[in-house]
């Protein structure tokens, strides 16, 4: 047991590991909007999905916790990328809610997100703004008893088959972020189009969406005008350390594949594990494993117990680990030689489904400068 977590939280990790073994470590052909909308109903149905969502609106614990979040995205993660996709999602999407929503939010939205009924997205990423996402174009104008979205959102997690988008736009473009809110809204409300389904290295459903004069009740603000980017900070704050999780889970399943297939893998009249070489390998991927593992649970801990470093702790977690996973991917892939490369082995899925941690939720650059900022202050 991790000194970071529980014994509940041991246990946690002992049931999603099961369920991940027997019901994701073979995957399907199916479409992969099919298989999204399938894996959060499941997620729903085995109560996982619980665990981003507060008690008191049919989730696990009084407060949604860190240390819950990364047990469930490592061990999802080293099943199958897209379940943990789908899990960060559905956290991501709601975080705000449960940060910011009023009762009537939280009563509507959490309790079918918690069950898989409602698929959630995260709507914020622009064309002009990635990392600098004060620069986000999107406007909320005041227009009757609510607000007119207008603007284009790029790289959004979900469209197309999300049933609810937070999405954030400014209602006061002079002040920059401080002018920034948030809003919930319907994927059914007129105006919300999904323009384009986008094609990843690593398939997931992912594209662009345009609010094309769409017309939202002030009842959807969350929180109040001008909090949208400290709400999505939050957000981020929370998960920022879990994508550190799904690079361990990653990561965790290339060592085992290149432990097995060096075991049995034979050149020379032995085990190419029994080269030292590859030996090397083995320890050095071992090592950095241990090492991401440990700093991405330190981080939830503290981010958990409201330690006053847990932000930058949590870049290191992410700066970390997700850099540690893309080395232990690639010398996986080195180990298993050709065979690594034929479309649609482990080791191939996995060599693509690393790569993006690197970048969403704050590239490695964003993290260092984060990191730095804590430091000099």
């Amino acid at each position: 047991m991790l000194p970071f977590c529980d014994q509940d939280q041991s246990d946690l990790r002992v049931q999603v590991r099961a369920w991940a073994e027997k019901w994701l470590f073979d995957r399907s052909d199916e479409d992969i909007d099919q298989r999204a909308r399938r894996l959060v109903r499941q997620l729903g149905q085995e109560s996982f999905l619980n665990y981003v969502i507060a008690k008191d609106y049919g989730g696990a614990r009084s407060q949604v916790q860190a240390r819950d979040l990364c047990i469930l995205r490592e061990e999802l993660a080293r099943g199958d990328a897209l379940a943990d996709a789908m899990f960060a999602m559905q956290a991501l999407g709601s975080y705000p809610l449960t940060r910011a929503g009023n009762d009537e939010q939280k009563s509507r939205y959490l309790p079918v997100i918690a069950r898989g009924n409602c698929i959630a997205a995260f709507a914020l990423t622009e064309a002009e703004a990635g990392s600098d996402v004060a620069s986000l174009a999107t406007r909320a104008i005041r227009h009757g008893n609510g607000f007119r979205l207008t603007g284009i959102k790029r790289f959004i997690s979900n469209s197309g088959i999300a049933d609810s988008y937070i999405v954030f736009a400014s209602t006061n473009p002079d002040l920059r972020g401080r002018g920034i809110s948030a809003f919930i809204v319907d994927a059914t409300t007129p105006g919300l189009i999904v323009k384009e389904k986008t094609a990843l290295l690593s398939p997931h459903p992912v594209g662009v969406i345009s609010l094309d004069n769409c017309n939202v009740h002030e009842d959807t603000l969350i929180g109040k005008e001008g909090q949208g980017l400290q709400i999505a900070f939050q957000t981020l704050d929370l998960l920022r350390c879990t994508v550190g999780a799904a690079a361990v889970g990653l990561a965790q399943r290339a060592l085992e594949e290149a432990i097995q297939y060096g075991k049995q893998r034979r050149q020379f009249g032995r085990a190419i594990a029994e080269f030292q070489g590859n030996a090397f390998k083995l320890a050095e991927m071992a090592t950095d494993l241990e090492a991401a593992r440990l700093l991405v649970y330190q981080a939830a801990w503290a981010r958990d117990c409201g330690d006053d470093n847990a932000k930058q702790k949590s870049s290191m977690a992410k700066l970390y680990a997700t850099e540690a996973a893309q080395r232990i991917v690639d010398q996986a892939l080195q180990i298993h030689g050709a065979n690594g490369l034929i479309a649609g082995c482990i080791t191939e899925r996995l060599y693509r489904d690393v790569r993006a941690l690197r970048i969403y939720e704050g590239t490695s650059e964003i993290q260092k400068l984060i990191i730095a900022r804590e430091l000099l202050k």
